[in-house]
């Protein structure tokens, strides 16, 4: 058994309101360090799940590469991980190995799962919520390790409703994680961000085909890099409080609040998902009733989370205080932590991206150029360079300062598209800065 990283939490707050204040936020950051690169393997599973629907043969290079890319994430696999390869149309049937189970990332059965790669045929529609139903159940006697999926198509979920989609979706929550790829510019980002988010997983285009081996490779050394399973945020609060939202703000910004679950008298869990040798911060709202100028009490009491090995008690990894006071001292009360502010800024980026592109698709041109505008000025504000570099490929910036821009009238669909996908993806800030 291999060791597991070292968990630290930080907490960045102004813990100062005026006499009548009772929203407390405060930026909890949370850092896993010292951990070898890898879990045992006995401990992680992979399933790798391709689009076979018709699409993907045209042009037929695509199929190719993404049989390519998957043949590369095998052998990408460390020694005895679980695995194994699915392919997806309107119904989800096994590519390696034939049977519904996953097999230990060996040489005999890496040389097998590349060959049946190989004999891969394309048909059909597209049907997600099956392709993860039946990675559900290959998962289903791996429940104590670390469990991750990749998910590629290039299309829409038409052949299946968004209702039968959804209840997949709630089944599979807290079960395995998945990171999703789309290929090319004929799928729907909101829908395989929908996709991603409730698996706590990520969404990115691979527009070009041929990219699709490096990007395939990159992931599955994320995945090995994991080695604690489901990780929870656990938020107590006091009597009469309540937690308005978590929401993850980096790497990327993800709202966790409606994944609450009840974690003791007067406080819930929101997921993490998987950890290894990495850092994230987190952005907590708590409402308090106010105690008066001179009071200080506990907002939140934070801790880190694993559930035990089979019999055994959970265990606590990290804990953490968010604080409120109340003052009469306008200076101490007014002043916005830094880093929550900055954390605020790129949470409203986030935002203001998906609804300029969602304003221009529908044809409102002055809503469409407001809110990339203000997605401009955020982004320049926050040194989001990648952002920014995006967002020019969409708008011509005349003052990113004051966010003062004119939409392109041709765009490209993937600059568009990539531009959506990673308009979730932040810039950190220095702990204890400003």
């Amino acid at each position: 058994m291999t060791e597991e990283p070292r968990f630290t939490l930080g907490v960045d707050q102004n813990k100062y309101l005026p006499e009548d204040g009772t929203l407390v936020h405060a930026i909890v950051s949370v850092e896993a360090t010292g951990a070898p690169v890898a879990a045992a393997p006995a401990a992680a599973a992979e399933v790798i799940v391709l689009d076979a629907s018709g699409s993907m043969t045209y042009p037929e290079s695509k199929l190719r590469s993404a049989v390519t890319a998957a043949q590369t994430a095998v052998d990408t696999l460390r020694d005895g991980v679980h695995f194994a390869i699915v392919a997806g149309a309107n119904t989800a049937r096994m590519v390696y190995p034939r049977d519904k189970r996953l097999v230990p990332a060996d040489a005999e059965h890496r040389a097998a799962a590349k060959a049946a790669l190989l004999k891969v045929q394309a048909a059909g529609g597209t049907a997600i919520g099956s392709w993860l139903r039946l990675a559900d159940e290959l998962f289903d006697a791996h429940q104590d390790g670390i469990r991750h999926a990749i998910v590629l198509t290039d299309g829409k979920n038409q052949h299946e409703t968004d209702e039968e989609l959804d209840a997949v979706l709630f089944r599979c929550a807290g079960r395995f994680v998945a990171d999703c790829r789309g290929v090319g510019t004929d799928w729907d980002v909101a829908e395989l961000r929908k996709v991603s988010t409730a698996l706590l997983g990520g969404v990115d285009i691979v527009a070009d085909p041929e990219d699709l081996v490096t990007d395939f490779r990159a992931m599955t050394e994320a995945a090995m890099g994991k080695a604690v399973a489901d990780v929870a945020l656990r938020v107590w609060t006091p009597q009469n409080a309540t937690v308005r939202f978590v929401k993850q703000v980096a790497p990327a910004v993800q709202d966790l609040t409606g994944r609450r679950a009840e974690g003791g008298p007067q406080a819930g869990d929101y997921p993490l998902g998987a950890w290894g040798a990495e850092s994230r911060d987190y952005h907590l709202c708590v409402e308090v009733p106010s105690a008066g100028v001179g009071k200080e009490l506990r907002a939140a009491w934070v801790k880190l989370v694993v559930p035990g090995a089979a019999g055994e008690e959970e265990r606590v990894l990290a804990t953490a205080n968010v604080l409120a006071a109340w003052t009469d001292d306008e200076a101490r009360s007014t002043r916005i932590n830094a880093r929550v502010a900055h954390y605020t800024g790129q949470a409203e980026l986030a935002d203001a991206i998906q609804q300029g592109l969602q304003a221009r698709k529908d044809g409102d041109l002055d809503a469409a150029t407001a809110r990339l505008g203000r997605a401009v000025q955020l982004a320049d504000e926050a040194g989001n360079d990648p952002i920014t570099a995006l967002l020019r490929k969409v708008v011509d910036v005349e003052d990113a300062a004051t966010g003062t821009v004119r939409l392109r009238r041709d765009v490209a669909k993937a600059d568009e598209m990539s531009l959506d996908t990673r308009s979730t993806k932040t810039v950190r800030t220095r702990r204890r800065e400003g």
